[in-house]
């Protein structure tokens, strides 16, 4: 079970975006790596094609999940996650400052 999942809010530790929060768009596990929105933005330059321009564009680079930490959603503090177990057997995530369950 990961930690960080899709739709998580996040805030970045390390790098050059240091500090800012944003909403995880898409989670790659096999890397460890997650792609957030409107942070670490890089250049590509791109040729033109039959539907669209070419120009530099700029995009969304994808972050190591080692440098970001999940926002607690009730406490609104970035917090390290608990994995724990229902009594059904569903998987949970649990907010270490607070105690309560991550969504």
């Amino acid at each position: 079970m990961m930690t960080i999942k899709k739709k998580d809010k996040v805030i970045l530790k390390t790098g050059k975006d240091k500090g800012k929060t944003g909403e995880v768009l898409k989670v790659f596990p096999v890397n460890s790596k997650v792609i957030i929105s409107k942070i670490n933005f890089i250049k590509r330059h791109t040729r033109p094609t039959q539907t669209e321009p070419g120009g530099i564009v700029e995009k969304e680079s994808p972050v190591d999940i080692s440098n970001v930490q999940l926002v607690c959603p009730k406490c609104n503090q970035p917090t390290r996650v608990k994995k724990d177990k229902l009594s059904d057997g569903k998987k949970i995530r649990i907010c270490k400052k607070c105690g309560e369950m991550i969504v």
